[in-house]
């Protein structure tokens, strides 16, 4: 698992919103190993490495949508096809799959959307999927088209309304739930979105997997940096993907997350 980087060409970039864009690269699964959905890239710019979820996983080809939120990924959004970026992984646990049900529910928020989107490209293979798909507008909307080409029954929901239900991921979770139920659920999104859908699937007794996001260094569980309060699980080994059983032992989840410095904020 300790390894330099495995350096790969960008073959393609895809403006996906105003927002994010999509890196899509060449994967040689028998040398470098089987990806997960759920499971993350370390991805280094040959000055600084940082975190990525997978939005896209096929026998010879991995592919990480990014958000520019900083100077890291700035930079990434700066890079044309041909340029070179390193890619240190896969790590982590992904979501699970292997258990017996039918009809399964999908909620992404904003670039949340990535690790479910490549978990829903391997559910649809036997389940009926409905996706729940969470942005602030119209624009930040991801893979709606992607989604609904491989078989998904998607609900596109904006807080403004510009789209598909007008309201919060939770609003339109408690629509969805007027008429249908589900036998297990997956979750990705900014941490207060998915507090709120917790507490509507616990108390609609629908068990789920969460994905969680802390500030990670060194992915291999050696440096602590994201170990979460009061299990001491480090999101880099024991996570992203926690179970609702997991979840409800995690006392900061929904509350609070620690700075590079490990402050509470």
């Amino acid at each position: 698992m300790i390894n330099a980087p495995q350096i790969v060409e960008i073959k393609e970039i895809v403006s996906e919103t105003p927002t994010i864009k999509t890196f899509k690269f060449d994967w040689d699964s028998n040398k470098f190993g089987e990806v997960n959905p759920g499971e993350f890239l370390m991805i280094w710019n040959f000055s600084d490495e940082k975190p990525m979820s997978i939005s896209n996983i096929s026998n010879n080809e991995l592919s990480i949508s990014v958000k520019n939120i900083g100077e890291f990924t700035s930079q990434l959004h700066d890079l044309k096809v041909g340029d070179e970026i390193g890619v240190r992984g896969s790590y982590g646990n992904g979501f699970n799959t292997d258990f017996d049900a039918k009809k399964l529910l999908v909620i992404g928020g904003g670039v949340g959307m990535a690790p479910v989107t490549a978990l829903t490209h391997k559910l649809v293979e036997n389940n009926e999927v409905d996706v729940l798909v969470a942005a602030t507008t119209k624009d930040e909307l991801l893979f709606l088209e992607d989604l609904e080409n491989v078989g998904a029954n998607v609900h596109p929901c904006t807080d403004d309304g510009s789209f598909g239900f007008k309201g919060y991921a939770s609003d339109c979770l408690n629509s969805l739930l007027e008429d249908s139920t589900y036998d297990y659920a997956f979750v990705c999104g900014p941490e207060i979105m998915m507090i709120g859908i917790f507490n509507i699937l616990e108390d609609a007794g629908i068990l789920a997997d969460y994905s969680l996001e802390r500030y990670m260094k060194c992915a291999l569980g050696v440096c602590g940096q994201c170990c979460v309060d009061n299990t001491g699980w480090r999101i880099c080994m024991e996570g992203p993907v926690f179970n609702s059983e997991k979840i409800r032992l995690i006392e900061e989840f929904g509350k609070y997350r620690r700075d590079a410095s490990g402050v509470k904020y």
